[in-house]
């Protein structure tokens, strides 16, 4: 019997994710897998591969289908890589829980370092963080779209349309791929919230917010969301190059980020800590953007 449907896009990682959701869910309630349908939904985003998302209306391209099933019932959570849901959602959805977040690097795809891409290797990404940081190390380099699912542009990289690519890795680890080369984080420093996994309730279903909220990972929830707050401090869109970093050890939050320009010219980074009810993402947006050159302010609407 069906006790529990969550909604998910379709793509293979998608599906892992929301297999790995289904099993904690079963497991903290001590249900058989089976009581937890899984319903896979297309969205815009899946569809539309050949342009940038924030060209064709940004990250709720990843989203839409799903809350609209949400919010008429048609199932009890969404699934979300925390990385592609917007920063401010509508009133009536709540974020339940996290999973305890995997690796938050990057791989690069093609070459063991960055320094090694050879002269004007021609990278292929769709972010604008990815696209700015890699200009900023190597300004020679060709950045071109690609997108598509993970398996979509590992090919791109082994057929040589593109030289190399940057694909998360915990994707990569989730989806059994063992390609590609850590890039460290000081170098460069991962998208707010990748490599969570969250799932979305609405707001008014007490029984299945509580319910999904017995396999929270209170520490990702609180990195994550000071990340987050990060980004709605910083009014970023997808346009917006911006890579933050929360940590915590014991009681103590550590919020890392930089912002940069689309060409990578110019960054600016920085840090806050303090506890995890403070609001340190707003205080670092505040410092960063008054630290930064022009060409980068006029990229956040807090600018």
């Amino acid at each position: 019997m069906v006790r529990f449907r969550l909604g998910t896009r379709g793509s293979p990682l998608a599906l892992t994710q929301a297999h790995m959701v289904r099993a904690a869910l079963a497991s903290a309630q001590g249900w058989s897998e089976d009581a937890v349908q899984i319903v896979p939904i297309k969205t815009t985003g899946d569809r539309v591969q050949d342009r940038a998302l924030a060209e064709i209306g940004g990250k709720a391209l990843w989203t839409k289908e799903l809350d609209r099933a949400l919010y008429d019932r048609e199932i009890d959570a969404s699934v979300h890589s925390m990385k592609d849901v917007e920063t401010i959602r509508p009133d009536w959805l709540h974020i339940a829980a996290m999973l305890p977040r995997a690796d938050v690097r990057d791989r690069l795809i093609g070459a063991a370092t960055i320094a090694e891409l050879r002269p004007g290797a021609v990278i292929g990404t769709s972010s604008p963080r990815r696209r700015a940081q890699l200009l900023s190390h190597r300004p020679d380099l060709t950045i071109t779209l690609l997108r598509g699912n993970v398996d979509t542009r590992l090919a791109a990289v082994a057929n040589g349309d593109v030289d190399a690519t940057l694909l998360a890795a915990a994707g990569l680890d989730r989806l059994g791929r063992e390609v590609g080369q850590p890039v460290p984080t000081d170098q460069m420093l991962p998208a707010p919230a990748q490599g969570a996994v969250g799932i979305e309730t609405r707001a008014d279903d007490a029984a299945a917010t509580m319910l999904v909220a017995s396999i929270d990972h209170a520490e990702t929830h609180a990195c994550v969301m000071a990340e987050r707050a990060l980004l709605a401090a910083l009014a970023a869109d997808c346009h917006s190059p911006v890579a933050a970093l929360a940590s915590l050890a014991g009681e103590m939050l550590t919020l890392r980020a930089e912002l940069l320009a689309e060409d990578g010219s110019s960054r600016v980074g920085g840090w806050v800590e303090g506890g995890v009810d403070e609001e340190l993402g707003a205080r670092l947006a505040v410092d960063l953007l008054e630290r930064a050159a022009p060409e980068v302010r006029r990229l956040f609407a807090g600018g």
